[in-house]
């Protein structure tokens, strides 16, 4: 996906090694090419993981082209829209302005493709949503389905958001009836809770034959793919929808980081699969890494222990630099720089001396010190131009460090530092 890389010039602060950090850039990712590293020892870890590539179930989806710009456009953001930047929502919008164009299925509800439980990838969220539609579309940390039942005694099209494997879900069903080749029409009338720990179903308490027109409407598809597997739809209320039946792994990574459970299970998952298809000679590659979640054990420094949970970026350098900064509070930022040397086939030793607290232009330095070593397990990469004078390179790249027995993960997406000149 293309998208629009800035960069504010940095100030110029006390130590020069605090040089040369720039604003947060709007970026995605894109994939084409892979690179898989070696499986990493079973010693406690800090892993920094940027992507995740379950292969087994990558070859079960397929996409086309125009779909496959959807698909990319929806891997950068986060929150199924909440999240999501202006360009990047600029993105989605022509995306699907395409695919509509192509129309897909031609009569998408006469079709038995529109059958199935779909989940919810992105969705736009006007004011004028109705309550029952808020209750799924503004929910970030669980999962969220559709279920479409159009050939049955009892059509019907039910919203689900899935708290989690092991504890259950709330579905909430309409009484759907088919208006034409694209219109379905509903009435939400009932909803309860299935708990995995009861044998039976929990009523939601929604007063529907109260809420009148608020508890019926319509859902427009636009598109519905030969596959079956993508779906666009537009609701009464102006709300667009995509949904897909199977997920592109990177997007499960960040469906998983979302609800913020089973990352680790999901990394460990990842590197079991492909812990035999390293290709060449892993390398810390050159770019800037912005964090999407953290998990960290405390270490002992109190500042570091501060900063846990927070987002922030790490940037490397090729002249053998590297830097973490993280957003503290009220404009103030933790930088801690140092630098790196390749210790062994797939290692580096990672020295950080260098920190401080940021405020504005001023830089006040902290005493610091930090050695851990860093291996590379996994790397893609994808060269795009928007023109001839904007050349952006956009990395996905999983990788572990060992320090002092601690155990830590970090998830983000990079750009090259060549797109920020």
């Amino acid at each position: 996906m293309a998208a629009a890389v800035t960069a504010a010039a940095p100030p110029n602060l006390t130590s020069p090694r605090f040089h040369g950090w720039r604003e947060k850039p709007t970026f995605s990712l894109s994939p084409t090419t892979l690179r898989f590293f070696r499986n990493p020892s079973r010693t406690k870890h800090l892993t920094q993981v940027l992507a995740l590539v379950d292969e087994q179930q990558q070859q079960q989806v397929s996409f086309t082209e125009e779909e496959n710009s959807l698909v990319e456009a929806l891997i950068g953001i986060q929150g199924r829209g909440r999240s999501a930047s202006p360009q990047q929502l600029t993105d989605v919008e022509r995306a699907v302005q395409a695919l509509e164009s192509l129309q897909g299925i031609p009569d998408p509800t006469s079709s038995s493709l529109i059958e199935g439980r779909w989940q919810l990838m992105f969705t736009t969220r006007p004011g004028t949503a109705s309550p029952i539609q808020r209750t799924f579309v503004g929910v970030d940390f669980f999962s969220v389905f559709q279920e479409v039942f159009l050939r049955t005694n009892d059509p019907r099209v039910s919203n689900i958001v899935k708290f989690s494997d092991a504890i259950g879900e709330l579905k909430v069903e309409a009484a759907a009836s088919i208006k034409d080749r694209k219109r379905i029409l509903f009435r939400f009338d009932r909803a309860a809770f299935s708990f995995k720990f009861l044998p039976f179903k929990v009523p939601y308490p929604v007063p529907f034959r109260l809420l009148g027109d608020e508890a019926k409407g319509w859902l427009d598809t636009t598109y519905l793919s030969q596959s079956g597997n993508l779906r666009i739809s537009r609701g009464n209320k102006g709300t667009t929808f995509v949904l897909q039946k199977k997920t592109e792994p990177r997007q499960r990574l960040l469906s998983t980081i979302s609800t913020g459970t089973g990352v680790k299970e999901a990394i460990d998952e990842f590197i079991s699969f492909n812990q035999n298809k390293g290709i060449g000679e892993p390398e810390l590659q050159e770019g800037e890494w912005e964090m999407l979640w953290s998990s960290q054990e405390e270490t002992d420094s109190w500042l570091e222990n501060a900063a846990n949970g927070l987002m922030g970026k790490q940037i490397v350098k090729e002249n053998g630099q590297i830097k973490f900064v993280v957003d503290i509070l009220l404009g103030l930022k933790f930088s801690i720089t140092g630098t790196f040397v390749k210790s062994g086939t797939t290692t580096y030793d990672i020295t950080m001396d260098d920190a401080a607290i940021i405020g504005g232009q001023f830089g006040y330095p902290v005493e610091l010190e930090s050695k851990f070593k860093l291996e590379p397990l996994w790397y893609r990469t994808e060269v795009r131009w928007a023109n001839q004078t904007d050349r952006r390179s956009k990395f996905q790249v999983i990788s572990k460090a060992i320090r002092k027995g601690e155990t830590s993960i970090f998830v983000g997406n990079g750009v090259s530092l060549g797109a920020l000149k």
